[in-house]
């Protein structure tokens, strides 16, 4: 049977005039081993109930109850059972009730003796969500509240123990007749007349030394608890910034770091948003990439934020800490903004679309530079005073990020260093492999003609003639192979000094075209067409030289992979007025598309190294990238695949236009003609 009705609550029916007071477990624990104790010290033999929630409880204190029940056959327990308790009549009654009743929430204990009567009526307060919450969690043991009623009075301790033997006697029907007995000998009304005029026990009354006990046991208890939230909030926080610094560290990604961190310190604190960004001390605007955000808060991310003219930013910069403002309508630094139109209305905006009532701005630095802001945003109607210890925790918590992400870049940074070094490491084995090819090669040559020349002196003039050919044909590819590494190492080093002049694109490409034609007039050349026209470009302001290096360059290697009966254009064309862009575009081999960018790069060659048909050092195409870069032009080349054809790209500044270019070749002209006929001798 269970029974919903609570005990205290049906005591204060009864005993209007009382009201109930709160207790901690501890002083309850106290109170009643004072009152068991008074029973066991004393001779009298009194009525006891006692009612425990749970059989747990019960057996901590069931040795005394069989040293009480030594005293009086009038004792009753009562408790919610969880193993072996149950109705039985053996040293004492012990009643069972189920866990649903209300005793199960109460903890009571009545003694009325022929000298003494005193009653512990109290019921459990229940915690709330916002009560676990502000105590981070569950209510330990010790923190356990009770309310109810605690006296020495005998009417309300009489009062008591009618409701509890009533209630018995609803449990343990059979308990009928003991349960009348105790009510004749202890609770008529005319023992209790009798009770009162024959009083002369100094346990009568220990009311006022009682009291003082439970009050310092109280004030302690609460010293106790205060003490308790205190450390708990410390733990909180402290396993918050373990929780931030473990989950930050575990990647080296920069936004997903930013992400866990904004995620964990926003549900840690319970604030309504929490953002983060990275930026400089210098930007003026910065874009939110991450954020928290709590239940029908408003997002900010993805939009832009002003740096430049925020007094908060700026005062963050400046002292390098953290800046709260507890109320942003009336924040004085918001204010001197506010007539500014640009900035003050970007504020007033942003605090009313964003309902920023309460603002927290915190600086991420490492070593003095500036990583990045966090923001923390109380969007509530009521705003809130920011608290040292929160503070405190943000700090320490964006410590934790600049680290990671000091940390991250610096990851980053190395891939991009073990990059380069494996690029490096590639270079310098294709170096290997190539340069070694194509030095033993014309060098072995050489050594054989020049052994067949010295050990047979009456070698025929004609084979002599071949066998220094070959020499010098081979010594020739060392010269231009090396070069080629000294030019390139020129242009890279910055080491090259560039001579400007006023030219004619088409002159360079005449030049460029009979400088390939000479060197190769042995062999047989794809034919090579020129499809610009004078008239429609301008001239140019360049380093001739360079232009013509490129050009060779591009029609040796159009040259290089184009059959005999194949054709090589070049085209020239104004490019937006402020450049020209030549291309050169044969009908040979091709690139595939997934090595057009690799082209450029040096040492390379489409085939291996070893085993191409065509030779070359592979540095042609990076030395004309680094020439074009040099003037400010940029290169390229397109392919529509293997064996369709390819073109290069590459632009030029025009330094000259063409109307001050022709003016200066007139000026030019003139000049030499001028110069021609004062250098004329008289005539006799």
């Amino acid at each position: 049977m269970s029974i919903s009705n609570s005990v205290v609550r049906q005591l204060l029916e009864t005993c209007t005039s009382w009201r109930p007071q709160m207790y901690f477990k501890a002083s309850l624990t106290a109170l009643s081993h004072a009152m068991e104790d008074l029973v066991l010290n004393d001779s009298d033999t009194p009525l006891v109930i006692a009612s425990f929630q749970r059989e747990r409880f019960y057996r901590q204190e069931s040795h005394r109850y069989k040293r009480i029940a030594d005293k009086s056959d009038q004792v009753y327990v009562l408790a919610a059972p969880e193993t072996e308790f149950g109705d039985r009549s053996e040293d004492y009654e012990t009643i069972a009730f189920e866990p649903t009743d209300a005793l199960a929430q109460e903890w009571h204990l009545v003694i009325i003796g022929q000298h003494y009567a005193s009653c512990l009526v109290c019921r459990e307060k229940s915690f709330s969500a916002n009560d676990k919450e502000r105590n981070y969690g569950a209510p330990i043991d010790a923190n356990r509240r009770f309310e109810g009623i605690w006296t020495f009075n005998r009417t309300v301790t009489i009062e008591a123990a009618k409701i509890m033997l009533d209630r018995i006697g609803i449990y343990r029907p059979e308990l009928a007749a003991k349960i009348a007995l105790a009510n004749q000998v202890y609770l008529s009304p005319k023992k209790v007349r009798q009770k009162k005029s024959n009083i002369n026990s100094p346990l009568t009354n220990p009311d006022p030394f009682v009291q003082r006990l439970v009050t310092y046991l109280q004030a302690s208890q609460y010293k106790l608890l205060k003490a308790n939230k205190s450390l708990a909030a410390k733990q909180q926080k402290e396993i918050l910034l373990n929780s931030v610094s473990d989950a930050v560290r575990r990647s080296l990604h920069t936004k997903q770091i930013l992400q866990v961190a904004v995620q964990k310190l926003g549900e840690g604190i319970g604030v309504c948003r929490c953002i983060v960004y990275r930026c400089r001390e210098e930007d003026a605007t910065a874009t939110v990439d991450r954020e928290f955000t709590s239940p029908r808060i408003k997002s900010v991310r993805g939009q832009k934020w002003q740096l430049a003219n925020n007094p908060l930013f700026e005062e963050a910069i400046a002292t390098k800490e953290t800046i709260s403002v507890d109320n942003t309508l009336e924040d004085e630094r918001l204010h001197k903004i506010a007539a500014d139109k640009g900035t003050g209305e970007f504020f007033q905006n942003l605090i009313q679309n964003y309902s920023i009532f309460s603002w927290l701005l915190v600086p991420i630095f490492y070593q003095d530079k500036l990583l990045g802001v966090m923001e923390l945003h109380h969007c509530e109607t009521e705003p809130i005073a920011w608290k040292a210890d929160d503070i405190a925790l943000v700090d320490a918590i964006a410590t934790q990020i600049g680290v990671a992400l000091i940390q991250a870049e610096a990851y980053a940074d190395l891939e991009d260093l073990n990059e380069q070094l494996e690029a490096l490491d590639r270079t310098r084995s294709n170096l290997v492999a190539i340069v070694g090819h194509e030095l033993r090669t014309p060098l072995s040559t050489i050594q054989v003609c020049l052994e067949s020349l010295a050990s047979e002196p009456d070698m025929p003039p004609e084979l002599s003639q071949i066998m220094l050919d070959t020499a010098l044909s081979d010594a020739e590819r060392m010269r231009n192979l090396v070069q080629d590494f000294l030019t390139l190492s020129r242009l890279e080093g910055g080491g090259i000094e560039w001579n400007l002049e006023t030219l004619s694109i088409n002159e360079c490409i005449d030049l460029a075209v009979s400088n390939v034609k000479a060197r190769n007039h042995e062999l047989e050349l794809p034919q090579i067409k020129n499809l610009t026209t004078p008239k429609d470009l301008p001239l140019i302001q360049i380093d001739g030289e360079w232009l013509v290096e490129v050009l060779v360059k591009l029609l040796d290697n159009a040259c290089k992979f184009t059959q005999a009966d194949g054709k090589i254009a070049i085209a020239v064309k104004t490019n937006g007025g402020n450049t020209l862009e030549i291309m050169i575009s044969d009908t040979g081999r091709g690139i595939e598309t997934s090595s057009l960018e690799t082209v450029f790069d040096r040492f390379y060659q489409e085939e291996e190294s070893l085993r191409r048909s065509a030779g070359g050092t592979g540095l042609g195409l990076a030395i004309c990238r680094q020439i074009v870069k040099n003037w400010g032009g940029k290169i390229w080349a397109e392919s529509p695949g293997k064996d369709k054809g390819s073109k290069f790209y590459f632009t030029i500044p025009i330094k000259a236009t063409r109307n001050n270019s022709e003016k200066s070749t007139q000026k030019t002209a003139k000049s030499k003609a001028s110069s021609q006929k004062s250098n004329k001798k008289p005539k006799k």
